[in-house]
């Protein structure tokens, strides 16, 4: 069957495999499941699930071996996801006792209540071994507590992926100064926490801990819609799950997106009324088409 894609010749698709070469390489013949990790996506706060059900899905286009939606309400708003019942499903309580997870997003659609700010505290006290992504609310309930900035710390593996308004809160500062200096900005939070951060936005950057700024130049104004940080997040955490070292899981993540955005454009002519969901699709396909033997 004829791919509905096309690659812009602008997107320099092969330096960038070469460049992340744990992402971009064909599967094992003897692979399973198994191989490709399990990854845990908390959020999903009532009137929010859509964020959950957008990152989960990314997740699984990014061949995760298994996925686990989990919800912040006190029962499952539904029993199954119709498009994709390959998304196993759990309130948020549930899968924090589940011990064979390898990655965790949390964040998306997780809520601001009081609620949200007893869990996420019970949240982080376990499995500090594991590559942990904290995005949205997750984000500001950090920037709120010096308690949680303090856990953090029994992390080996983190990464924060705050819109320019989230890195404002995390250094304590506002939006314009954060714009007026991002490769700062990224800096500090990375030093302050600890972790690989993703500072999203035109040319989104990410930074580690010790200095390291890669600079993405993927990506198009399509991406501007709701849902669209939700699938980043999705995207990184499966190659977090699929044992992808962090940076360049990071790293590999913004690019996919924005280059599945860059093809989208090509391919279709649209950027105005792109939608978030779309963006899966296409950064599987280009995963894939640059992973061929």
């Amino acid at each position: 069957m004829q791919s509905i894609y096309t690659l812009p010749e602008s997107l320099q698709v092969f330096q960038t495999a070469l460049a992340f070469p744990d992402v971009f390489r064909p599967r094992a013949q003897e692979s399973h499941k198994g191989t490709y990790g399990t990854l845990a996506i908390i959020g999903g706060a009532t009137g929010m699930i859509g964020a959950v059900v957008l990152a989960a899905t990314a997740a699984m286009y990014q061949g995760c071996g298994k996925v686990w939606a989990g919800f912040n309400q006190a029962t499952l708003p539904f029993a199954i996801i119709p498009e994709r019942p390959e998304i196993m499903l759990a309130t948020a309580v549930q899968l924090m006792e589940r011990n064979d997870v390898s990655a965790r997003v949390i964040g998306c659609g997780f809520g601001l209540d009081g609620l949200s700010e007893q869990l996420l505290p019970q949240i982080l006290s376990t499995h500090h071994d594991q590559p942990l992504l904290l995005d949205a609310d997750a984000l500001t309930l950090l920037a709120r507590s010096s308690e949680l900035a303090e856990r953090l710390k029994s992390y080996k593996h983190i990464v924060l992926t705050p819109h320019p308004a989230e890195a404002a809160r995390l250094l304590d500062t506002d939006t314009q100064s954060v714009q007026a200096d991002r490769q700062k900005a990224v800096t500090e939070i990375s030093r302050k926490y600890g972790a690989t951060v993703v500072l999203k936005g035109h040319h989104t950057l990410v930074a580690t801990a010790d200095g390291i700024v890669y600079t993405n130049t993927s990506g198009n104004a399509g991406l501007a819609t709701a849902g669209s940080g939700d699938v980043l997040s999705g995207i990184i955490g499966s190659l977090l799950a699929q044992g992808i070292p962090v940076f360049q899981a990071a790293c590999a993540g913004v690019w996919l997106h924005g280059a599945a955005a860059d093809v989208i454009k090509h391919s279709s002519q649209i950027e105005t009324g792109m939608l978030a969901g779309e963006v899966a699709p296409a950064a599987r396909w280009l995963r894939n088409i640059l992973s061929k033997e």
